[in-house]
């Protein structure tokens, strides 16, 4: 058995290189952009508007003016209107392009408008307030998104700005999730006494469905035979394979066997790890990395949040795992010498400290568990108690976090 660091390790050096492929803006959320987006005008474009209200000329009002006839009224969207006479005023509303010949803006709340005139109500005026000015915030031709970030709503709105309907993205693998056992029947069925329901390939499926990859599925029965057939089929067919079951010592555990059949070259076997000790790992001579996790549904779901999508965010050139910390709201005891990855809910301390409060179950089959919570705690090997207070690796789950 390997260290679970060890482990992280492996699974982090045979992370993949994606191709670029062009995605539309509409579908882009939560990719890798793998090209800058750079400004193709001045951002703001022109003197822009922020405040409904009129634009004058300060130097009237400097000179003590404070009564201005309305001279014109521009909308947003309406083509540049100029200001003729500097002892009058153009109404003017948020988001319009600045009158030539003005230079400040006071917002409506601020002047009263009786027989076509607008009369200022406050002292306290200054030249080239209530004003975007053109270029402020980025030049034409300068890099507002480099390639690499992780498209949200605010790159999205960005692309728009600078007229990219279609983006290039990093291509997400292909991946497959496959259950075994000839206990499972599919969640439609009524199971019989000794059988219960495929649950794991729906769990992960949803979990992948997060991070953006729509992972097929497809169930394996125990035989050496037919695994070994249906396995390399996939394996021609997909980047990820991820196997759910049948990697423990079980008489009826196949899978090491069926991929060492088909080549497969195992990377490791089994971590110092509660839940999640039977965890295989390998590669397949054409590049498809296999994840063989264990039945158990804590184990295998644990197992996908603490390597699989580290793996992935590496394949996609982002940080593998987001450092987030959180302090033990009470003593932990654990005794068998393995990394444990303990379930917890959190909560937020008065300072904005994250409380990790455990939440005990009845094991690795105890999926009802999950719902209870929201984390996992990694606390390392080599210890028996693990007091209140200290903080350790959190990984969640959950949006809350």
């Amino acid at each position: 058995m390997i260290s679970a660091a060890e482990a992280t390790a492996i699974v982090l050096e045979h992370k993949i290189n994606p191709e670029i492929v062009s995605c539309p803006i509409d579908q882009a959320i939560g990719r890798i952009l793998a090209e800058d987006l750079v400004a193709d005008r001045d951002f703001p474009p022109y003197n822009r508007v922020a405040m409904d209200g009129i634009a004058i000329h300060y130097s009237a009002f400097e000179a003590g003016q404070r009564d201005f006839p309305i001279e014109a009224v521009c909308a947003a969207g309406d083509p540049q209107k100029e200001l003729k006479n500097t002892d009058n005023c153009v109404e003017i509303m948020t988001g319009a392009v600045l009158a030539a010949g003005a230079d400040t803006v006071i917002r409506y709340e601020d002047v009263v408008i009786k027989d076509g005139k607008a009369s200022i109500q406050v002292d306290n005026v200054t030249q080239g307030q209530n004003i975007h000015t053109k270029g402020l915030d980025r030049k034409a031709g300068s890099l507002v998104v480099p390639k690499g970030t992780k498209i949200s709503a605010a790159e999205i709105g960005v692309a728009a700005t600078v007229g990219k309907p279609i983006l290039q993205v990093l291509a997400l693998p292909k991946v497959i999730i496959v259950s075994s056992g000839d206990e499972l029947v599919d969640v439609s069925e009524q199971p019989k006494a000794h059988q219960i329901r495929r649950s794991n390939v729906y769990r992960l499926q949803a979990s992948l469905k997060q991070w953006g990859i729509a992972a097929d599925t497809a169930h394996l029965i125990d035989d050496e035979d037919h695994m070994t057939q249906e396995l390399g089929k996939m394996l021609d067919t997909y980047d990820v394979i991820l196997i759910s079951g049948g990697v423990s010592k079980g008489k009826f555990d196949f899978i090491p066997a069926a991929l060492e059949r088909l080549g497969v070259e195992k990377l490791f076997h089994k971590i110092k790890q509660r839940p999640g000790k039977p965890f295989w790992f390998g590669k397949s001579q054409n590049g498809v990395r296999i994840f063989a996790l264990p039945g158990n549904p804590v184990s295998s779901f644990m197992c996908t949040q603490r390597y699989f999508k580290p793996w992935l965010r590496a394949s996609l050139g982002i940080s593998p795992f987001q450092e987030i910390k959180g302090q033990l709201a009470e003593d932990v005891h654990f005794k068998p010498d393995l990394t444990y990855f303990m379930q917890a809910s959190g909560t937020f301390s008065e300072s904005g400290q994250l409380q990790l409060h455990p939440v005990h179950g009845h094991g690795s089959g105890d999926l009802a568990n999950l719902v209870d919570a929201g984390v996992f705690v990694e606390l390392p090997a080599g210890r028996d108690v693990y007091p209140a207070g200290e903080v350790f690796r959190v990984i969640p789950f959950r949006d809350w976090l």
